[in-house]
């Protein structure tokens, strides 16, 4: 078999579908993220929604669907602990995330699989992606665009500034849980594809490659998506293409080529910001008339208001920035 014959496969087919579903979504809802300082949010998340896949194992139910419910569940409680603003939300945030991981470990012992099975949740697996799996990514996928680019001006507002959202009329605690379910269900979306470990990668790097060209928030998100298309799709034929000597799964290799788009990209935003502070270096301001002692609606004394600067044998004082004798008298300029 050769790697063009692998395109006439059903499990191929399904892959490359659930690849390019998994690169617009993950960075849609990720701009939002990177915008709100949250980056590493996703990577909480997606420590929760291995014990969601356990769960489902456990039962035997899909575990799709018990990730997406465990991680919407994990992402509500994070926003919520980190709404509360305590010195120990950090560490709430942290026992989370590792509690959700060894449970997820400990579950899937329970119920009888190994780590083989868990690991094509984990880093992604090419042939783990059945017909029902591309049907419920495709739909989640749909919610997730529709919301991000429909209410993106809300959500803009939203992730920029909090004052200024809850100011214009906007129910912030609202809009910030939609953010946080939205990144709980981009992260199921990513499962089969890049996996639970590494999704957050795909959520953050094709929007920090997208910053260093953009120059407005639209540009960058869809840019965002693009970019996350690229490494997605290119990740996922690069892993095929060398599955033919060596063993790799699709996550680390979708990971490794955004980091490859960014690093190549670096320079480039570094010459372009560089060439935008030197054809704009300072913003023109207005020079500042002087006004002499005889334009100044009262005379300079003792209890003018002005500060006193001793000058000699006689005292200065300092208004606009000038220094003027009193009234009726002058000093020259040494």
């Amino acid at each position: 078999m050769t790697f063009v014959d692998l395109f006439s496969l059903g499990f191929m087919q399904r892959a490359l579908i659930a690849a390019l579903l998994t690169g617009l979504a993950a960075p849609a809802i990720g701009t939002f993220l990177v915008q709100r300082r949250l980056a590493l949010l996703g990577d909480g998340i997606g420590h929760v929604a291995v014990t969601g896949v356990a769960l489902g194992l456990l039962t035997g139910t899909s575990p799709t669907w018990t990730a997406v419910l465990v991680a919407v569940l994990g992402a509500v409680l994070m926003e919520l602990i980190r709404e509360r603003g305590h010195t120990n939300g950090d560490v709430a945030l942290a026992l989370l995330f590792y509690g959700g991981l060894a449970g997820g470990v400990l579950i899937t012992g329970i119920a009888g699989e190994g780590a083989a099975t868990l690991q094509a949740y984990l880093f992604g697996s090419l042939n783990a992606i059945s017909a029902s799996d591309v049907w419920f990514t495709a739909a989640l996928t749909a919610v997730v665009l529709v919301v991000a680019v429909g209410l993106s001006p809300q959500l803009f507002a939203v992730a920029s500034d909090q004052d200024f959202a809850r100011v214009a009329g906007l129910r912030v605690r609202a809009w910030n849980l939609l953010i946080a379910v939205l990144a709980a269900v981009s992260i199921t979306v990513a499962m089969r594809t890049v996996g639970l470990l590494l999704v957050s990668a795909l959520m953050v790097v094709p929007v920090a490659t997208s910053q260093q060209l953009a120059r407005s928030f639209r540009v960058t998100l869809l840019g965002a998506m693009g970019v996350g298309c690229l490494a997605s799709v290119g990740g996922l034929l690069l892993s095929a293409w060398l599955s033919f000597s060596v063993a790799v799964a699709p996550g680390p290799t979708i990971v490794l080529l955004a980091l490859a788009m960014f690093t190549a990209t670096w320079p480039i935003g570094v010459w372009l910001r560089r060439r935008s502070r030197l054809l704009a270096p300072f913003p023109e301001v207005a020079a500042t008339p002087h006004r002499s002692p005889d334009q100044h609606p009262h005379e300079h004394g003792q209890d003018c208001g002005h500060p006193a600067v001793p000058h000699g044998d006689h005292v200065d004082y300092v208004h606009d920035g000038h220094r003027h004798a009193p009234h009726g008298e002058h000093y020259d300029e040494h």
